[in-house]
């Protein structure tokens, strides 16, 4: 093992109970996205006193970067970690839910913990690493347009190589990570549809246009955009995620407004799904005598790893292994889509997977992400901290 890295785990083993009082302070009070104003204060605080440079107000909201030089020669690496709440109401009982209407459900108060203790071992021990750490505490992943895409226009990774990123997850135990080589994460875009007839009484539906009707036949359809239109080789999903069409029982109801969601890994077949979609619902003015109002909106696009760099950061991890880490596992891409692929978009990174599931599935069962009762084991905390340390050092050792 890499007697720097030896040090720096023992630094962390020392942090982490400092990491657990963070994650949870950041439970307590979580904010949702682009309303993170006093978390981001919290961050900028914590580094106030130490031997940094330290920039508030990045992009779009409160994204905060963190600069750290060793003062030895080499390479610049960023690590990025996301602050975040939802809007869900908390229903996990712990002695520190949630104080307020949001929560983090998603695990982005455990990224913010280990990655400022983890910065704060490299602060107050640069003379066991070379060149520069670039800490990227970003807001609103969870809501569009999220806070990467701002942050990479405002500068963020100027001069930096690579990105890191790590997120937790409740599918896979604690004491696992998990990697992926090029695509890693599904790309996400959505569409509204408005859907405008002519309204009428229940009982003469002839003297009316109906748009629910309508909908309801476009609803249907549409799913014939995946089991007919997309080579079934191909990932892809679409989700009418929302159908507002309320009204009275007795009336025939004049408009509806349409919500929907589209998973690829493939830009060629997010074409194929979108100009499919949006010819559906132009058909619905020929065959249902409607107007439509269709958008389509590109959102966070897909997550792809840099095959030789992941090769590399997890070639290090197996050579520096801690006591733990039990498995590496290498498996393809997650299903959700994340906004850490806009930092992939501009230098070549990797994000890696951290499992959080509780050994003990009787006391604290898996939920998945997103769920009022999702939990997180703790001891991923560190874990994550060792794992992202690990390849960062490392990388910059060897450049």
């Amino acid at each position: 093992m890499n007697d720097s890295l030896k040090k720096i785990y023992g630094y962390l083993d020392d942090a982490e109970d400092d990491m657990i009082k963070w994650r949870r302070h950041f439970h307590e009070n979580a904010e949702p996205s682009f309303e993170e104003e006093q978390t981001a204060k919290d961050i900028s605080g914590f580094y106030e006193n130490l031997d940094c440079e330290i920039k508030t107000n990045v992009g779009n909201g409160y994204g905060l970067t963190v600069d750290i030089d060793s003062g030895n020669p080499g390479k610049t690496i960023a690590l990025r970690a996301d602050f975040d709440a939802l809007p869900i109401k908390e229903d996990t009982g712990l002695s520190f839910a949630s104080k307020t209407d949001a929560m983090h459900a998603c695990g982005h108060d455990g990224h913010t913990a280990y990655m400022m203790q983890l910065a704060k071992v490299l602060i107050e021990h640069k003379d066991l690493w070379n060149g520069k750490v670039r800490i990227i505490h970003q807001n609103a992943e969870e809501k569009d347009p999220g806070g990467a895409k701002s942050m990479v226009e405002s500068g963020c990774l100027d001069g930096v190589d690579h990105v890191i990123g790590a997120h937790v997850m409740s599918s896979m135990p604690v004491g696992e990570v998990h990697y992926a080589l090029g695509n890693a994460q599904t790309g996400r875009d959505g569409f509204t549809l408005d859907i405008q007839g002519q309204g009428g009484h229940a009982s003469q539906p002839n003297l009316t246009t109906d748009a629910v009707v309508a909908g309801a036949y476009f609803v249907t359809e549409a799913q014939t955009v995946i089991s007919r239109r997309v080579d079934p080789f191909e990932m892809c999903t679409l989700t009418i995620g929302n159908f507002d069409g309320q009204g009275p029982r007795n009336a025939v109801n004049g408009h509806v407004h349409l919500d929907g969601d589209v998973r690829y890994l493939d830009d060629a077949t997010r074409d194929k799904a979108k100009d499919a979609i949006e010819q559906f619902a132009k058909s619905l003015e020929t065959a249902f005598n409607v107007e439509t109002e269709f958008e389509y909106d590109e959102g966070y696009p897909k997550l792809h790893n840099d095959e030789d760099f992941t090769k590399q950061l997890i070639q290090a991890l197996d050579d520096n292994r801690f006591d733990e880490l039990d498995e590496i596992v290498e498996q393809g891409a997650e299903a959700p889509s994340e906004d850490f692929a806009y930092y992939a978009d501009e230098v070549p990174s990797t994000f890696l997977w951290i499992g959080c599931k509780s050994p003990d599935q009787k006391k604290h069962p898996a939920y998945p992400h997103h769920h009022p009762k999702f939990y997180m084991d703790e001891d991923a905390l560190l874990i994550a901290a060792k794992t992202v340390v690990c390849a960062a050092i490392s990388y910059l050792d060897e450049n």
